[in-house]
């Protein structure tokens, strides 16, 4: 598994952790920002690493900003993308097994790094589950390029 991994300046210490915590586990990432010191606005950190899992680069991505909502907001916004915050056991297990989320989105102002470590383990660990929950993914997948296909439409007009 290749994941892509990115912060702003909030979480800059905890990503460090999690960067050393895949080292261990033989995952392969890459470091999309910020580095040390640097101050980004993070919906370009979250583009980035968004961008690079939708064209099949990574497998997944992991996001870090304060509350890891406006990581979150920002991914989602690119096309094919599912990313979810979590910060708590259950979300990031349902966050994978029912809405195949690609993205775990994490707040280092709201959880410690204990736990952003056991959620990222577990997020690693699980995989879309499918039953039910097939059609759910297929109809947000729908209503995207409903959406897309309704803004290019409107472009065109222009």
């Amino acid at each position: 598994m290749k994941i892509a991994i990115g912060c702003d300046e909030a979480a800059y210490s905890l990503k460090r952790k999690i960067m050393a915590q895949l080292e261990e586990r033989g995952i392969e990432y890459q470091d999309f920002g910020s580095g040390e010191g640097e101050t980004v606005l993070y919906p370009d950190v979250a583009q980035s690493v968004a961008n690079a899992v939708a064209k099949g680069m990574f497998e997944r991505g992991i996001l870090i900003c304060g509350t890891g909502i406006g990581m979150a907001i920002t991914a989602n916004k690119v096309p094919g993308i599912r990313a979810a915050v979590c910060h708590d056991p259950y979300s990031a297990e349902r966050s994978r097994k029912s809405n195949d989320a690609q993205i775990l989105c994490m707040g280092a102002r709201v959880i410690g790094e204990e736990l952003a470590g056991y959620l990222v383990d577990i997020w690693i660990n699980c995989d879309f589950a499918g039953g039910g929950s097939v059609k759910k993914v297929e109809r947000i997948q729908e209503i995207e390029t409903q959406y897309y296909k309704n803004l290019s439409e409107q472009a065109d007009n222009s």
